[in-house]
């Protein structure tokens, strides 16, 4: 039973990212070149869950999805392939602990492809919201430092902006092999989802060459494959929202509502995606940032046809045009997928 009405428009980056992890977060998550911003990891939960519901992330990186569910009250497992990143999560799990959330949180160093079996026998059945988000590989830029005038040599310093230098993590890998690594990681999670659980999957566009990647549609095509039913598509803010008046109406001249209010969207830009929206548009090729996450909804289809009857390698990514990226050195984007 949810207990927030859903939307499909959430208002989810009134504050940025920064701001929203200050004190509740430890410095260092910073380091995580794929970070969910708290505020949607936490809409989903409440959305979703209710008090001591089980929470998990199979790909949980620095634990954004256990931190928030654990200061909701639920309780939240994850799992990471990467064992800084796994240890890193854990400390931020003792760190809201000790500031006062309610939940327990635990974290797997183990690859979600092949959940270990300790794990599935804890939590059959009784996991009621899995959230995480694809690994975006070499669309990330991580963290970026500008000495003197941007655009010359040596004037851009990037640190932060890979997962790890293991190959054979997902992020690292060919778009295709990437999605249907994450296929399997759906469908190694579908014995640990309770009856009616639900799946969301965050997963933002970025441009290649100047062409939209559609990367939320490839999400989709990976749950329907891992035996996933779609169920609902929202839209995440990562711009904030605010209400202006009409500037002719306070000179006088104008004929609206006295007082009627108007939204705006005030994006959170990065670096990149800010110069590379720029060099279009002096190109003369129209383009805006890219302010919005899709939250992807699934629900666990009863009548399961496991990914072992599916082929994951079929999923592929592709642009607005249909061409499917078949290397990670296609899909290295214009903007970053993560950098919030």
């Amino acid at each position: 039973m949810r207990t927030r009405r859903a939307i499909g428009v959430w208002c989810t980056a009134q504050s940025p990212s920064r701001s929203q992890r200050t004190g509740r977060y430890l410095p260092e998550t910073i380091a995580h070149p794929g970070r969910m911003l708290p505020a949607i990891a936490r809409h989903v939960i409440e959305t979703y869950t209710e008090p001591h519901d089980l929470v998990l992330d199979p790909m949980c990186g620095i634990g954004t999805t256990l931190i928030e569910a654990m200061h909701l009250g639920r309780n939240a497992v994850g799992v990471e392939y990467e064992r800084q990143w796994a240890g890193l999560a854990q400390r931020g799990i003792n760190h809201a602990r000790a500031g006062g959330a309610q939940g327990a949180g635990f974290v797997w160093n183990a690859d979600a492809r092949s959940i270990p079996d300790e794990l599935v026998e804890a939590a059959r059945g009784r996991v009621k919201l899995l959230l995480t988000s694809p690994p975006y590989g070499p669309t990330c830029h991580g963290q970026v430092k500008v000495h003197g005038r941007a655009g010359h040599a040596g004037a851009i310093a990037k640190t932060d902006q890979r997962y790890s230098k293991d190959r054979h993590n997902l992020a690292h890998r060919p778009a295709r092999e990437m999605l249907a690594g994450f296929t399997d990681v759906l469908a190694a999670a579908h014995p640990l989802l309770a009856p009616g659980g639900i799946v969301a999957v965050t997963a933002r566009p970025w441009r290649r060459d100047g062409n939209l990647i559609d990367l939320p549609a490839a999400v989709l095509r990976a749950g329907r494959a891992a035996g996933y039913v779609p169920l609902e598509r929202c839209v995440a803010l990562l711009a904030r929202c605010e209400q202006i008046e009409c500037d002719e109406h306070e000179l006088g001249g104008c004929s609206c509502v006295p007082a009627a209010p108007r939204e705006r969207l005030v994006a959170h830009g990065s670096f990149f995606q800010l110069d590379a929206v720029r060099r279009a548009n002096a190109r003369g090729v129209p383009q805006s940032l890219i302010t919005h996450e899709d939250v992807l909804c699934m629900i666990k289809e009863e009548s399961s046809r496991s990914s072992r009857q599916l082929k994951g390698s079929q999923v592929e990514l592709q642009d607005t045009s249909g061409a499917a990226a078949g290397s990670s050195a296609e899909v290295r984007g214009d903007e970053p997928g993560r950098d919030s």
